[in-house]
């Protein structure tokens, strides 16, 4: 049985949990809709209705990244609540932070990153962090995730050039204006086999701490419909800065290409789901976006603007990880007072 403070304190880790992920509902809208309401296919009601539903569905059909976050990456019996306070208030503060300013960074590194930075300012040391699973899954992920989304979106499109070099644009518009539907809606459907497992894994995460699961529990059905849930009613907020950079900003996109952009994204991302590899969505769906464009010239992309949406991706871990750090320190300060 938990003692009063304790279970406060779980408490408000779970509410801040669904807070994140309520964020990350409406700040990574953009993953699954962007390229559907750029091309006009899906108005942006239908887009974020069908993919608010779609997110929640799919959160609920895996926990394989929920495992990693809850006890693949740091000693959790080691930490106190408290850490994982941290290392949500750093999460949201980045994805409210690039939000605003309309960046597409990853909420997925952003809670790694200050999961990482919180645990190692408790203890001071680099020993509570499991080296082995964060290179395996989480930094060959980053690098190569976003790769493979920008080949497979390039090959993909350049396949459908080929196979589609005899008909009239009228023709591919009109077929692929249905077919994006499709690749929407599985775009969203592995956005939320992915992106709710993190606060799922971070709830269980804390759970375990508390004493309340066994190391290595699986995460409880309770956990899963509240993420779900939070998810889908982030997701229906919208995300409409986030959205304009990816959909519009990035490239003028067709149906047929936002068709082969979410599909190759959507097979990356469900591949990451079924090894637990907690992947950023934002990463795989903007380079295939790339990778489409690149398809169709080079010069098609804004490549500016992707200059500084890789420098988002690159910056996210460590500035999550030193704003998890400070405040496990002046949690740690006050405490001393």
């Amino acid at each position: 049985m938990l003692d009063t403070s304790t279970l406060v304190i779980l408490v408000a880790v779970v509410v801040l949990a669904l807070a994140f992920d309520f964020i990350n509902g409406f700040h990574d809208t953009a993953n699954s809709i962007a390229t559907s309401v750029s091309t006009r296919v899906l108005t942006p009601r239908q887009a974020i209705m069908m993919a608010a539903a779609l997110n929640f569905l799919g959160a609920l059909m895996s926990h394989g990244v929920a495992r990693t976050i809850s006890s693949g990456l740091v000693e959790t019996k080691m930490v106190p609540q408290y850490v994982v306070i941290a290392t949500l208030a750093a999460a949201i503060a980045w994805n409210l932070i690039t939000w605003y300013h309309g960046i597409p960074s990853s909420s997925s590194h952003a809670l790694i990153g200050g999961l990482l930075g919180s645990s190692i300012a408790f203890t001071a040391g680099l020993g509570i962090v499991k080296w082995d699973g964060v290179v395996d899954k989480v930094l060959i992920p980053l690098v190569t995730s976003p790769l493979v989304g920008l080949l497979l979106g390039f090959a993909f499109m350049k396949l459908l050039f080929l196979a589609l070099s005899w008909a009239t644009p009228q023709f591919v518009n009109r077929w692929f204006s249905k077919l994006q539907i499709l690749s929407a809606a599985f775009m969203s459907y592995t956005h939320g086999m992915n992106d709710a497992q993190k606060s799922m894994g971070i709830i269980t995460f804390a759970l375990i701490g508390a004493g309340t699961l066994p190391m290595g529990a699986n995460v409880p059905v309770w956990v899963m419909i509240l993420c779900a849930t939070a998810m889908a009613f982030g997701t229906a907020a919208g995300g409409w800065r986030i959205i304009k950079t990816m959909g519009i900003n990035m490239i003028r996109l067709q149906p047929i290409n936002g068709f082969a952009a979410e599909t190759a994204a959507a097979a990356v991302i469900a591949t990451a789901s079924a090894i637990g590899a907690p992947v950023s969505t934002t990463h795989v769906i903007s380079s295939a976006i790339m990778g489409v464009g690149a398809a169709k010239r080079i010069s098609a992309v804004r490549w500016m603007l992707a200059r500084d949406i890789v420098w988002a991706w690159i910056l996210t871990i460590p500035i999550t990880a030193a704003l998890g750090a400070l405040v496990v320190l002046a949690i740690k300060v006050v405490a001393a007072l």
